[in-house]
């Protein structure tokens, strides 16, 4: 008899495989002798002779080595750092095959995580883009230097190595166009650039965003101390050369930590934000301003949540995790009041900034948890007919869902950024919520990620 050990994966082992479907992370899985293998860069349906990589106790991980037989929707990635970059994990996957994908990733998670019948469950086609290209309104990008040059991009996939990016190709062309002027301007000004190592240098990073239906440009510079040598003559270039930049920032970071913003920000020149505008709605963006990545379907995001609530005038409405109101403000129009929280203060400052732009008077904002404020607004007689819950990828915390089981709303709509977690959730609600439909929405196209609103309704 074979003992279990005979038939465990080695560690550089090669092998052939047929790849089932793709995983989570946008990585091919295939079983080889009942163990489950996880294949970057490989494609359902085909046929490859793989090495293996690392070996956990419940899986392995493995690189292509040859593709037998190749999908028929393999294409040319685009970009010529793809595969060491690690932005894109689906560039080589045709883009109506991309959106098939998604949906699929969606129901693997319902059947991994909930008792549902999923085969009676309604799973939408995923909304993707015309043009699933040049969508990102931002870009954060790791300065460091390489003789004598200045390089701004990533650092590439489980590495240290900084992947210098000229030309990236989902990020808006604005953006791009921003972040390698100012690196030229920094490399010809002989500007010291940050090194993570010796902890010297100056310039960290470039982040630019643009106001993608407004044409305001943002550039922010982070640096490791306030002390800007040459600061004049670095603002005066990058007006120069970027006309119609409408901010320029400077953000202090000096700690060694691998998040990208310190807390002082000041304004150098030209105003502290940019305007974006998203449907009849504008947005003030100032540098540390969470802002959905892609404005074009955004639209069609919120669009769908507003499908979902199906407001009729007369509801109250939470928006929980509310950010700067950009939801809450969306269904405004058609509610009797919105009741929004965020646990970040300045985020609730906006909020109520954003609304009162907007002329709104039936909106209310406060800083807390979700889970502290509604029980108290329950308890002061104020029930909600709808919860919107835009949660982070961790999902809703676990006494928020307490909270919605005891205050029972007759709707909740579930934006969600991550289908574990979506489905994890909508099992516990399930003890007294039946979910009315989910509707995939790609958000971010040639990456794996896949965003689902989920209509929920009290049984």
């Amino acid at each position: 008899m074979k003992t279990e050990q005979n038939i465990k994966i080695q560690l550089n082992q090669t092998f052939p495989l047929t790849i089932k479907r793709l995983g989570i992370n946008g990585e091919g899985v295939g079983y080889f002798k009942k163990q489950v293998v996880f294949v970057p860069g490989a494609l359902p349906g085909e046929e490859v002779v793989v090495e293996a990589t690392k070996i956990n106790p419940k899986f392995a991980e493995a690189k292509i080595k040859k593709i037998r037989i190749n999908s028929p929707h393999r294409v040319q990635p685009l970009c010529p750092v793809y595969d060491v970059c690690g932005g894109c994990q689906l560039q080589h996957l045709l883009y109506e095959q991309q959106l098939k994908e998604k949906r699929d990733i969606v129901v693997q998670s319902l059947e991994r995580h909930t008792k549902l019948a999923i085969d009676k469950l309604d799973v939408r086609e995923t909304i993707g883009m015309q043009d699933p290209w040049g969508y990102r309104n931002k870009s954060s990008f790791q300065v460091g230097q390489k003789d004598g040059k200045v390089l701004a991009g990533l650092y590439g996939l489980n590495s240290h190595q900084l992947i210098d990016i000229d030309q990236c190709a989902v990020q808006h062309s604005q953006t791009n166009e921003a972040t390698t002027k100012v690196k030229k301007i920094l490399e010809e000004l002989k500007i010291p650039i940050y090194n993570e190592k010796t902890r010297k240098g100056i310039i960290r990073t470039i982040v630019t965003r643009v106001g993608v239906q407004t044409g305001e440009l943002q550039v922010v510079l982070i640096t490791s101390q306030k002390e800007l040598p040459k600061k004049d003559l670095i603002i005066a270039e990058i007006q120069k050369r970027l006309p119609n930049i409408k901010s320029i920032v400077q953000n202090v970071n000096g700690q060694k930590t691998s998040l990208i913003f310190g807390d002082e920000t000041t304004a150098l020149a030209g105003s502290e934000f940019i305007q974006e505008t998203l449907g009849d709605l504008q947005f003030e963006l100032s540098a540390r301003t969470f802002f959905q990545l892609n404005s074009i379907q955004t639209v069609n995001l919120y669009n769908e949540v507003k499908k979902a609530a199906a407001l009729t005038g007369k509801e109250k409405v939470v928006d929980a995790y509310c950010g700067v109101g950009t939801i809450g403000l969306w269904l405004a129009d058609q509610a009797a009041e919105i009741r929004g929280m965020d646990i970040i203060p300045e985020s609730i400052e906006d909020a109520k900034k954003n609304a009162k732009r907007h002329g709104f008077t039936n909106t209310k904002y406060v800083p807390g948890k979700a889970e502290e404020v509604l029980p108290k607004w329950v308890k002061k007689g104020w029930q909600p007919d709808v919860v919107v819950v835009d949660p982070p990828r961790t999902g809703l915390d676990s006494q928020l869902i307490q909270t919605i089981l005891q205050v029972k709303p007759q709707k909740l709509i579930y934006v969600s950024c991550n289908p574990s977690t979506l489905a994890k959730d909508l099992q516990t609600l399930s003890a007294k919520y039946e979910v009315k439909y989910i509707q995939p929405v790609d958000m971010f196209p040639q990456t794996a990620h896949v965003e689902a609103v989920a209509k929920i309704v009290l049984r």
